[in-house]
């Protein structure tokens, strides 16, 4: 119901203006008078007007109405111009209540501006509505003085059912969501980030807008409760309510025609357009949400594209994409690098009498157009996920891998280590395009591009694990003599792993009655997937090494260099933390911080993931050096001449089927009959597409094979010589 009250003509200022009072004055009698023939009906006084006492000109003030408080910077005759628009210092045609503005500003045609501090050179032009209520938070999720806790905001990511729900802060980035969404079961750490997050901020009932420096607001219909970052550019956006838009000269935000935020935070260098809506949500920096997209109860990782889709109750590490009108993504969290394709379907449903469902997939989750899968399941890093209606709860572990669907009540198929078979270009190419997409300038979040990281190196000694024990199950089922004479698991699965390795042309298929609910899975070609996935963790761990040798500045390891990594910590379990690599121990040491109040701000907390990762690449030598002494089962002091030598052959035939892979992957497009055949002949093909010898990542690809051979070669010199 709307309320009648007389106008307040108070001229005590209160104490937040004060602050604002060095440098300026109150208005002249003659100023007064001038006031009141070009401007509408405004406070009698003009006593609560103060302006610049060395720059302003009261003829830059037209036709406004002006109540309650006013402080105004320095007002000359120049012009302020954005792109093609410019216009003169000034206040034209606007309500101005209780407002302070910096130097060389324009407000005009601004309908309603009440409780803002609006900072130097901005343009604030065709506005309908900007106004902050005392108690504003900005998207944050915190209560103001005498709030009650239904008002305070939650963001309900990963669960429909709010059951893992986060509250949004400044600061937050998507490791913060994921320690708090992830582990529910610890209720005192649940406690204390609540407690980190409420003490961030103010309680006092004394809030007004804020707009930084340098910032464009143009043809909007509604900002309210709104804090905006410098160099921010909001032009036709239709509402934006009760969010923190993060801006600065280096790294400035854009929002766009008919968007509308509601209750979050907006990361720094993001670009919102084109009738997209968001609420109750978190966007990293340097993202982009636009075509109507809409993003709600989620928190959407650093350098993500959304666009025309509908994501739902999520929370998605950095380097998301989904781009098309028909997809859509409900209760999940993605370890990030992924893609969704148009007319997957990737949500809740209620499949029993208990809450929703959820999903879980690794980094590099990709699944083809027109997927759909039950809630619960769970993906292996690097999934991918052919065309399909997957009709029970899937649980994929093995990374790197083909799944495909063989219809209702069947087994579905999976190849293991596919990417590595058949798909090298795109796994290779991965680091590199990731790199080059990272457009931030600050970067808060750390995030592993590398497809080959600790994350995924242990998936793969789970999934080598897993396909001997399931070559141990069909070796028994065909009454192997070997196996049937297997006194105890440990001899029965080295049976297993010796027919493996001694069998590399064996063609059979193995059954894994846990990858799907019902039906179980069919995997194929296991003795080439076991083969390639040591391979690969037998690549990373050399490449590790050999890294770790660049670093100290030597061309191989030496004994000393050996005691020195095994004096290090050993880290064998990984935890991907909105993108960063942490060790599972490094968490529960710093939970264990955060609940002795050790760690008692978020500001604290990633400090903590700083120093993980300045200590990163030292945990990844032990853990490679680890892996090799797994892969040969024996201490690596204990390798003769004939390991060091097969390791390096090992590493070198990898290097050279991983860059003849890389280029056949990448020739299909031009050798394929059916991919040549829009063309009318090879030069238009190339005109569109390229030259294959002009492609700079396989000719890098190349060279770096070359120079990672040499210093292969002189790794273990000093081992060999003895």
């Amino acid at each position: 119901m709307v309320q009648v009250t007389d106008v307040e003509n108070s001229t005590e200022l209160p104490q937040f203006y004060k602050s604002f009072l060095s440098g300026k004055r109150q208005l002249t009698s003659s100023e007064i008078e001038i006031l009141k023939k070009s401007n509408k009906n405004s406070d009698s006084s003009w006593k609560n007007v103060w302006v610049d006492e060395n720059f302003f000109d009261v003829s830059l003030i037209c036709c406004c109405e002006i109540y309650g408080f006013l402080v105004i910077g320095r007002l000359s005759p120049r012009k302020l111009k954005y792109h093609d628009l410019s216009l003169t210092e000034g206040l034209y045609d606007s309500y101005l209540e209780n407002v302070v503005i910096g130097d060389d500003c324009v407000v005009r045609n601004v309908s309603y501006l009440s409780n803002y501090k609006i900072g130097d050179r901005n343009i604030l032009f065709n506005i309908q509505e900007m106004s902050c209520t005392n108690h504003s938070k900005f998207g944050n999720g915190i209560l103001k003085e005498g709030e009650p806790e239904s008002n305070r905001i939650w963001i309900g990511v990963g669960n429909e059912n709010d059951g893992r729900a986060v509250l949004a802060f400044e600061d937050m980035i998507p490791a913060d969501a994921y320690i708090w969404a992830k582990y529910r079961d610890d209720t005192f750490l649940q406690q204390r980030f609540f407690e980190m997050t409420e003490k961030a901020f103010s309680k006092k009932l004394d809030t007004f807008g804020i707009v930084s420096n340098d910032v464009v607001i143009k043809n909007t219909t509604l900002l309210k409760d709104a804090k905006i970052g410098s160099a921010a550019y909001i032009k036709g956006a239709f509402k934006l309510k009760n969010i923190t838009v993060l801006s600065s000269e280096m790294e400035p935000t854009q929002i766009g025609e008919g968007v509308e935020l509601v209750n979050g935070i907006v990361g720094y260098n993001s670009r919102i357009f084109y009738q997209a809506v968001a609420v109750r949500f978190v966007i990293g920096r340097n993202c982009q949400l636009k075509y109507g997209a809409r993003l709600l109860n989620s928190v959407l990782g650093d350098n993500s594209t959304v666009s025309c889709c509908e994501i739902l109750n999520n929370l998605i590490f950095p380097f998301h994409e989904q781009h098309h009108n028909s997809s859509f993504l409900i209760a999940s969290m993605l370890g990030g690098q992924s893609n969704i394709a148009s007319g997957a379907t990737i949500g809740s449903n209620h499949n029993s009498r208990a809450a929703d469902g959820e999903m879980y997939a690794g980094r590099g989750f990709w699944p083809g157009l027109c997927s759909d899968f039950k809630h619960n399941s769970r993906f292996a890093s690097f999934t991918l996920i052919s065309k399909g209606s997957y009709q029970n709860e899937l649980n994929i572990t093995y990374p790197f891998s083909l799944v495909a669907s063989n219809g209702p009540c069947q087994p579905v198929t999976i190849i293991p280590a596919y990417w590595f078979m058949y798909n090298m270009y795109a796994i290779a190419r991965n680091r590199a395009k990731f790199e080059k997409r990272d457009r931030r300038k600050i970067k808060i979040q750390h995030i592993e591009t590398d497809p080959l990281a600790p994350d995924t190196i242990q998936e793969i000694e789970a999934a080598l694990r897993k396909l001997i024990e399931l070559t141990a199950e069909h070796l028994l089922a065909l009454k192997n003599e070997k196996a049937l004479a297997a006194k105890n698991k440990t001899e029965l699965y080295q049976v297993a792993k010796d027919f493996l390795h001694q069998n590399p042309d064996a063609s059979f298929t193995l059954k894994d009655n846990d990858s799907q609910k019902k039906f179980g899975a069919i995997v194929l070609k296991p003795v080439k997937a076991y083969k390639a996935y040591r391979r690969i963790v037998k690549f990373f761990a050399v490449r590790t090494l050999t890294e770790y040798c660049d670093r100290i500045g030597r061309q191989g390891l030496s004994y000393e260099d050996i005691r020195k990594i095994s004096d290090q910590p050993l880290y064998a379990n990984w935890v991907n933390v909105g993108g960063q690599i942490i060790s599972e121990s490094h968490l529960t040491e710093l939970f264990d911080l955060i609940k002795n109040n050790s760690i008692d701000t978020w500001q604290q907390v990633h400090e903590f993931y700083d120093s993980c990762q300045t200590k990163y690449e030292e945990y990844k030598v032990a853990y490679a050096l680890n892996l090799l002494e797994k892969l040969y089962s024996r201490p690596i002091t204990d390798f003769n001449k004939k390991v060091y030598d097969g390791i390096i052959e090992d590493v070198k035939t990898s290097c050279k089927e991983m860059c003849d892979a890389i280029l056949a992957s990448r020739k299909k497009d031009y050798d394929d009959v059916f991919r040549r055949q829009t063309y009318r002949n090879t030069k238009e093909m190339e005109a569109v597409i390229g030259n294959i010898s002009d492609n700079e990542f396989i000719m890098g690809t190349q060279e770096r094979r070359s120079l990672l051979e040499k210093k292969v070669d002189k790794l273990f010199a000093d081992f060999i010589e003895d």
